[in-house]
């Protein structure tokens, strides 16, 4: 592994901050001579220059300004830890760093994630969209607060982390005005043969699907499979076939994508997690979601 001496990038974070070589040598009680030997080294660790000159000025190059913005980061967390643990209050918005498995429809992650946004305090949200295996290595290195999910944590995993059920909700066929027409009456076998949009398989909703369908004789004519949740809502927006939704999130489906219901079944469930590497949740935001899911949005006992 590469070892970064934070002196130097510190030095350098000054430079950036205070605007020249001069207020930051002032800033840290150095000799510029002093500072300008540490960016030097700094630069030779980094294979490239961090500024340019530019008659009296120095103006940051390319690599300088994607090196201030990690260092800023980096800086930041430091204070931040620091407050943290000397038991003093965190200056700025709270951060919750959410992963959500790409599978999930974009319109249950608002409705989750909601309830962070209107604590008292300031939240900056940063969501990352990936495969579930991707968010839990990020939530192993403690780069995430929480991952969102459709199943739990798989059993065999190296990661060391805690499911926590959001709740459980049935749900809604959609199709455009046409084809839901012709389907509605003989529900749920009229999707006997009818094209059907379906996620991918070895999702979770997928193998529910089939074995609903299975046990009710009925085989539809898979007409596009998806891997992406928004996508194959735009094709059945487009009215090429129907498509499901958690029931909880109905009326926003009806009005975003402009088409009707065909039918609903509690049967076919959706289950949603909250993946932590806490047993018991405490941040305040994770909390919050925790809280309005089971007791607000899914109404769980």
């Amino acid at each position: 592994m590469e070892w970064l001496n934070y002196h130097h990038l510190f030095y350098f974070w000054t430079v950036m901050r205070e605007g020249s070589l001069t207020a930051a040598s002032s800033r840290l009680s150095l000799a510029p001579s002093t500072v300008s030997a540490q960016l030097s080294r700094l630069e030779e660790v980094l294979g490239g220059k961090l500024f340019l000159r530019v008659g009296r000025n120095l103006e940051p190059t390319d690599l300088g300004r994607l090196v201030f913005r990690y260092a800023d980061e980096i800086f930041s967390l430091g204070r931040e830890m620091m407050d943290t643990i000397r038991g003093r209050p965190v200056a700025g918005p709270l951060s919750l760093k959410t992963g959500v498995v790409d599978v999930l429809p974009k319109l249950i992650v608002r409705k989750l994630l909601e309830p962070a946004l209107q604590l008292p305090e300031q939240v900056k949200l940063v969501c990352l969209e990936n495969k579930e295996d991707a968010l839990l290595a990020e939530l192993a290195m403690h780069t995430l607060d929480v991952v969102l999910s459709d199943a739990p944590l798989r059993a065999g995993l190296s990661v060391k982390a805690y499911s926590h059920l959001l709740g459980e909700c049935g749900i809604t066929f959609f199709a455009v005005e046409k084809l839901a027409g012709k389907l509605r009456a003989d529900f749920p076998q009229s999707l006997h043969e009818a094209p059907m949009l379906l996620p991918m398989e070895m999702t979770a909703l997928r193998g529910a699907l089939e074995r609903w369908f299975s046990t009710l004789g009925i085989r539809p004519t898979i007409a596009g499979e998806f891997d992406d949740n928004a996508l194959l809502n735009v094709f059945g927006q487009e009215g090429d076939g129907v498509f499901v939704a958690p029931t909880v999130i109905e009326a926003e489906v009806l009005r975003q994508h402009r088409v009707q219901v065909v039918g609903r079944t509690q049967a076919v469930k959706e289950r949603y997690y909250a993946i932590s590497v806490e047993r018991i949740i405490k941040h305040p935001a994770v909390a919050a979601i925790l809280e309005a899911a089971r007791h607000n949005l899914f109404m769980m006992k």
